[in-house]
């Protein structure tokens, strides 16, 4: 198993971690301590990083993008995650669903969307699932629960569907041009077997924007309200068979695998940049006299800090490369739970040794902690856990 990168996968991740430092960096506390929410995202910064190639990353290169390889994904993610998780995720948001265009979608609505996207360094887009009262239901189905689920309502008429009802906290919500959307297309049964997948433009008539959620963390990267009111979304604009959408998956990197690979390489960047400014700290700051850097308690610290980065560091590289190689031993989700528990102690240590000049909203410090405890309710949450360890269950 070598890890070395090879002269392509050693250029991405140069350029990606040129445009952090010299274009991220510089401006990521500016953005975060934005107070207006929808305000926070800096599209200069989105088109800059699209022309080098960081929003359409994943789309083959037959089809116009640049195909770069799951260990490619891992180390680009993580290079603009140790200037700022969110922007990070601003693009790789693009990568699963970009990629399900070119994998699942007919030739038509390819050349209607794929061809668009390609061509506008603005053009982000979003994944609608959900709901108010059907968020972890959405993702570990109850048993006999023939309610559960969400409950955007899809009814043919001719040649459309007609949709009416509300998603919430989705992902680009507020700003993407195309949104994949889950919708509940047959009632009469559990909604495993009764959702379908559409592709809806922004400009689809009937459908606005609500509200824009203000986060914490991750305060970059949008999450808006989604509100359908006899929305008229073309039957052509339909991915895969009426009521299938949850029946198959629909390719590794647009399930769990990617979703798992994408936020635990990101949590890796969060982890290197608190052990950046924690080994900064301790040797610019002092107590009793003395650098922080010679008291035993923080090099204990430091030492862990550094120790749990490498474990990361070494889990996600090996998700990526066995999936490059087409060996699938490691339980990707693992890596998502191990970055979840990872990122969120690291962070803490890091504002320790920073004591009392990490806790101002303008520090660094404080940004990395609040980015990292976004984790807690993204894939690496109890449901998550549960079906990871269903899954080592079986395995065994």
């Amino acid at each position: 198993m070598d890890f070395a990168l090879n002269k392509e996968q050693t250029a991405w991740q140069m350029k990606a971690r040129k445009f952090a430092e010299e274009e991220i960096a510089p401006v990521s506390l500016i953005r975060d301590a934005i107070a207006d929410p929808a305000e926070t995202i800096d599209w200069d910064l989105v088109r800059k990083g699209s022309k080098l190639g960081f929003r359409t990353a994943v789309v083959p290169k037959e089809q116009g993008g640049h195909g770069i390889d799951y260990v490619t994904q891992a180390v680009v993610m993580t290079e603009l995650a140790r200037a700022d998780s969110a922007i990070s995720k601003t693009f790789s948001q693009c990568w699963k669903w970009s990629h399900l265009i070119s994998l699942a979608c007919t030739d038509d609505q390819k050349t209607r969307f794929l061809k668009p996207f390609l061509e506008d360094d603005s053009f982000v887009l979003g994944f609608g699932q959900t709901e108010a009262n059907s968020g972890s239901d959405n993702r570990m189905p109850p048993p006999d629960a023939p309610d559960a689920g969400l409950r955007l309502r899809a009814e043919r008429d001719g040649d459309v569907w007609v949709l009416n009802g509300e998603k919430q906290f989705i992902a680009h919500g507020n700003i993407a041009k195309l949104f994949f959307l889950y919708v509940r297309t047959d009632f009469s049964v559990p909604f495993t077997d009764g959702t379908t997948t559409l592709l809806v433009p922004a400009d689809t008539p009937g459908f606005r924007v609500g509200k824009v959620y203000n986060k914490s963390g991750w305060r970059f990267y949008q999450n808006g309200e989604m509100i359908f009111e006899d929305a008229r979304v073309p039957i052509a604009n339909q991915i895969g068979e009426t009521n299938g959408a949850l029946r198959k998956g629909e390719g590794d990197q647009s399930g769990d695998m990617f979703g798992d690979l994408e936020l635990a390489a990101n949590a890796l960047g969060i982890c290197d940049a608190a052990c950046e400014q924690a080994h900064a700290a301790i040797n610019t700051r002092q107590a009793r006299g003395q650098p922080l850097a010679n008291q035993q308690l923080v090099q204990l610290k430091i030492g862990k800090m550094n120790m749990l980065t490498e474990a990361l560091r070494s889990y996600v590289m090996r998700v990526a490369w066995e999936h490059d190689q087409k060996v699938h031993s490691t339980n990707p989700g693992l890596a998502m739970n191990l970055a979840t528990d990872t990122v969120q102690e690291i962070a803490d240590l890091n504002m320790s040794i920073h004591d009392d000049a990490g806790q101002p909203m303008a520090q660094a410090a404080d940004k990395l902690a609040r980015d990292a405890f976004i984790w807690s309710h993204l894939a690496g949450d109890t449901v998550q856990r549960l079906k990871v360890a269903g899954r080592v269950i079986r395995a065994v």
